[in-house]
C-alpha cells in the first residue's frame, strides 16, 4: 500500500481537516467562499499547520521567512565590529573568529569616541593581528566608510580632540602610522547585513 506524497490541509472549506488526496481535498473547497488551504510533504508539517490554524500558519511563515542566508560568507576569516553609546561617546571594538565567535582581540572602553572610529581601528587592529601570525585570511566589517579610510590609510573623521579622547587619538596616530609602513594581502570584505544578519564581531546593543 503506498502512502500519499502530499497532505492537504483545509483550515476553511466545509469539512476542515487533513486530507491525503487532492480529490478529497478538493471536494471540501470548491465553491467554498475564501477557502482556506495548503499542501505539505509531510503528515507531521500538515498536523502542525492545521493545529496552528491559517493565520498562525501565515504568521510564523512570515518569521521564517525572515531567516537570514549564510550563502556566500567565506567562513575562513575574521570579523571586527564597535559600539559607541553616545556620538561621542564611550567606545569599544573587538575582532573575532568568523565561524565561531572567538573573540581575538577586544580594546575599550575609551572616552569621547565614535563608531566610525572604532570600526576604523577595529579594521587595522585586525589587519596587524593577521600580519603578526603571518596570515592572509580575509577580514569582515559593516562600515564602508571604514574600509574607505583603510583606502586611504587616513582616520577622516571630525571629532575634535581633548583631553578626555587623548589615548584615542593616539591610536589613531598609530594606526595611520601602520598603514603608512605595511602592506598587507588579505581582502577587506564588507559585511552584507541585510542578507546575512549582524556581523559576528556585533556587541548586541541595537
Amino acid at each position: 500500500m503506498s502512502k500519499s506524497s502530499k497532505y492537504y490541509v483545509v483550515w476553511e472549506g466545509y469539512e476542515p481537516g487533513i486530507y491525503t488526496s487532492w480529490q478529497d481535498c478538493k471536494l471540501k473547497i470548491q465553491n467554498y467562499p475564501n477557502a482556506k488551504y495548503k499542501s505539505f510533504s509531510s503528515l507531521e508539517e500538515a498536523k502542525d499547520a492545521y493545529a496552528m490554524g491559517f493565520f498562525g500558519y501565515q504568521k510564523q511563515k512570515k518569521r521564517v521567512s525572515k531567516t537570514f542566508s549564510t550563502e556566500g560568507i567565506e567562513w575562513n576569516s575574521i570579523a571586527v565590529d564597535a559600539a559607541s553609546s553616545g556620538n561621542p561617546g564611550k567606545m569599544e571594538y573587538r575582532g573575532v573568529v568568523t565561524k565561531t565567535r572567538q573573540v581575538l582581540f577586544h580594546m575599550g572602553p575609551f572616552s569621547q569616541g565614535t563608531n566610525n572610529i572604532g570600526e576604523f581601528l577595529a579594521l587595522v587592529h585586525g589587519l596587524a593581528f593577521l600580519k603578526d601570525k603571518k596570515s592572509d585570511l580575509p577580514i569582515y566589517t559593516d562600515s564602508r566608510i571604514a574600509m574607505s579610510w583603510i583606502r586611504q590609510k587616513k582616520c577622516k573623521t571630525k571629532l575634535g580632540r581633548n583631553s578626555k579622547n587623548e589615548k584615542l587619538f593616539e591610536l589613531i596616530k598609530r594606526a595611520e602610522l601602520w598603514l603608512s609602513k605595511n602592506r598587507f594581502k588579505n581582502p577587506v570584505l564588507k559585511w552584507e547585513t541585510k542578507a546575512w544578519g549582524e556581523i559576528p564581531a556585533d556587541f548586541g546593543r541595537k
